[in-house]
């Protein structure tokens, strides 16, 4: 028996020096986290880096081509006639295409940019609602703790009274009961809890069993329709940003099509030595390549294409602001109904609940009120605090919906 208290005291004394170095996290620093170590961002960093190195060599040129080789030489060796060539030709780009061409690859990881921010802003709300669970479920918690605690006075009441003929079992095991599952209660809460600190774990990147813990604060914001217009959202969403970028690299593409419709040129440069006798020779020749109508079928059908998929995009980008803006003028109004409700409840649900189990409890200790009545007001209290935190869970869940439409940290 000496050795089970030993080692109680010892597992308490490490419980409570985890506790003690357990890191506290704020909601901006597992933000901050979440940018810097998340896979799936660095996934985008390395794409935007393999762009901007690849658009390094935009304006580079055709590679030269060699040639070699006897010219002009009969078949009846003659060592008099024929000769060794060695040639060398250039294709020189047309200064326009490669423009095109530099503008379009170095505007390429703008797109991948904002994809990336799209992702954050994703992964931001993802850390929020995981976060904001987490508040309300300690909340949860202690509401729970707090009633066990008042049960617990009830039954440690009624197993005196009980003894003097003054309370009836079925009263006595009803209140058991609710005590057991209110034990079951807590012990639901706290694996909610963990499964929310793994959720923030894996999305900083981190060991999932690190324990931290999160500071309790938060805001109940207000949100500006102005800023909810189709101008705003345009200039804010990172994912009508990206097809504004796709829109604008589409257009570079019809500007690459239109300078392959430009001629370009070449040199040929040819070197003979002549056998036997004769003079040294050589050919100096320029060149040039002149789109016809039936080289240029291609390129023309490219420039329409492009056209009608910058057309689509604009469609979706106003499909993605028309929804938006929906969405969050409902969020809005619901946001508005809940905070009335959280605050009805507050101010006069939850006291007015309160005062009838204050009353009703003062009355049975007195003998003259049934301890019936006692556990229907304590459970009602207990249902209100509950629908309470309900309400403000779907407060702080509605608002992280209308930040993530509004792209807001």
């Amino acid at each position: 028996m000496r050795h089970i208290k030993y080692y109680i005291i010892i597992t308490c004394l490490l419980l409570n020096g985890t506790a003690a170095v357990a890191q506290t996290l704020s909601l901006d620093a597992i933000l901050t986290n979440v940018k810097t170590n998340n896979p799936q961002l660095k996934m985008y960093d390395a794409d935007i880096q393999s762009m901007d190195a690849a658009a390094k060599g935009a304006r580079s040129w055709m590679a030269p081509q060699l040639s070699t080789g006897l010219f002009m030489t009969p078949y009846n060796i003659n060592p008099d006639m024929g000769s060794y060539m060695v040639g060398v030709t250039q294709m020189i780009p047309n200064a326009s295409r490669l423009k095109a061409d530099s503008d379009y690859m170095n505007a390429m990881s703008s797109v991948e940019a904002e994809n990336k921010n799209y992702t954050l802003n994703q992964l931001n709300a993802l850390v929020k609602t995981n976060y904001y669970q987490w508040i309300v479920l300690d909340k949860k918690i202690k509401v729970a703790t707090d009633n066990l605690l008042l049960l617990e006075y009830m039954i440690k009441s009624m197993e005196i009274r009980y003894q003097y003929n003054m309370d009836k079992l079925p009263t006595y095991y009803k209140a058991k009961s609710q005590y057991s599952a209110l034990e079951s209660r807590v012990v639901m809460l706290q694996n909610e809890i963990s499964q929310r600190k793994i959720a923030l774990n894996t999305l900083m990147a981190r060991d999932k069993s690190t324990v931290f813990d999160i500071e309790s604060d938060f805001v109940l914001k207000e949100f500006n329709p102005l800023k909810s217009d189709t101008v705003s959202l345009s200039e804010n969403r990172s994912d009508v940003k990206a097809i504004e970028k796709t829109i604008a690299l589409n257009q570079l593409k019809i500007e690459i099509e239109k300078a392959k419709l430009l001629p370009e040129f070449g040199v040929n440069y040819v070197h003979m030595f002549t056998f036997g006798n004769g003079p040294q020779q050589f050919s100096l020749m320029g060149m040039i390549t002149i789109p016809m109508p039936w080289s240029s079928k291609m390129n023309k059908a490219n420039i329409s294409s492009f056209k009608i998929k910058n057309e689509s995009l604009d469609w979706q980008k106003q499909m993605i602001l028309n929804e938006a803006t929906g969405m969050i003028s409902g969020m809005q109004a619901e946001l508005a109904n809940l905070k009335k409700q959280y605050e009805i409840a507050d101010k006069s649900i939850i006291p007015a609940l309160r005062r009838n189990y204050d009353t009703s409890i003062i009355a049975w200790q007195n003998n003259t009120g049934d301890l019936f009545l006692v556990l229907d007001a304590w459970e009602a209290l207990n249902m209100a605090q509950i629908e309470k935190l309900e309400k403000l869970q779907a407060i702080l869940s509605t608002q992280v919906a209308i930040e993530k439409q509004l792209e807001t940290k």
